[in-house]
């Protein structure tokens, strides 16, 4: 069973950045796919950051240049840097690992307010 770790999240004042990290048990380097998810209060869980291991990004437009996806192999650990945060972007979010199978992080607050 692998364990993901998400750590970073945290209360940010409207245009501020955080990055979310999201630390495995295992070795990263054979993900097929990472990807980053959020769900704020009352809505559906939405997709905020997708990459697959030949290095396609994508993003929906609602966070489109100023969220970016990367990893750290050495680390074992998948990045989500959020930068010029606003309020609507308030919620848990969570990561998203593919190996042979997919496996959930615990999820991590993100608060913009002022």
């Amino acid at each position: 069973q692998v364990q993901l770790v998400e750590t970073g999240g945290g209360l940010v004042q409207p245009g501020g950045s955080l990055r979310l990290s999201c630390t495995a048990s295992r070795s990263i380097s054979s993900v097929i796919r990472m990807a980053w998810y959020r769900q704020a209060p009352g809505k559906e869980r939405e997709l905020v950051a997708f990459r697959t291991n030949s290095g396609t990004e994508n993003y929906p437009a609602s966070v489109k240049g100023r969220f970016t996806i990367s990893r750290d192999d050495a680390k074992n650990t998948a990045y989500l840097q959020m930068d010029s945060l606003k309020p609507e972007d308030t919620a848990v979010y969570y990561c998203n690992l593919w190996w042979e199978s997919s496996y959930w992080g615990q999820g991590t607050q993100v608060t913009v307010s002022s």
